[in-house]
């Protein structure tokens, strides 16, 4: 398959991905699930990201709608627009499926989801991250990985206001 064809299929529907996690969890596969606008990806994101990988066979990222990020962090975001971020996401050899929600938190995907470890980034307690009591129930883990100083979008946004 195409290298660029190769990425597009990792961009999948709520409904698509139902099949490919069936597929791997016929395997015996680890379904690690994380979430994030994603805007302007950076050395922060690809090492949480690694991270979050290693904990499991396949990893899952489900991404925030632009219309989901607008009303979460004001209407001069996304920088990005919503094809470049899942494809950007898409491109990573750690990154097995993305997958676009519309709403403010993806607790709706991760119910479809239904994976064995949910991650979350920064100084989240796992039993406030969003779905933690969801995958906890099912016999899941859930972690709250650290950010890498230093390294963030809204870091990013100032350095350019600020020359």
């Amino acid at each position: 398959m195409p290298s660029f064809s190769t990425i597009a299929s990792k961009i999948q529907s709520a409904e698509q991905i139902g099949q490919t996690l069936a597929g791997w969890r016929s395997k015996g596969e680890k379904i690690v699930f994380t979430n994030g606008c994603f805007d302007i990806l950076h050395y922060g994101h690809l090492h949480y990201l690694a991270q979050a990988h290693d904990l499991g066979d396949r990893l899952v990222i489900g991404l925030n709608s632009a219309a989901s990020v607008r009303r979460l962090k004001g209407p001069q975001r996304p920088i990005n627009d919503e094809m470049t971020r899942t494809h950007l996401l898409a491109a990573l050899e750690v990154v097995d499926a993305v997958v676009v929600f519309e709403e403010d938190t993806p607790l709706e995907l991760i119910k479809h989801v239904r994976p064995d470890i949910l991650v979350k980034g920064g100084d989240w307690q796992p039993e406030q991250i969003v779905g933690s009591d969801i995958v906890m129930a099912g016999g899941g883990k859930v972690f709250s990985l650290p950010y890498i100083d230093g390294y963030s979008t809204t870091r990013i946004e100032q350095k350019i206001k600020n020359g």
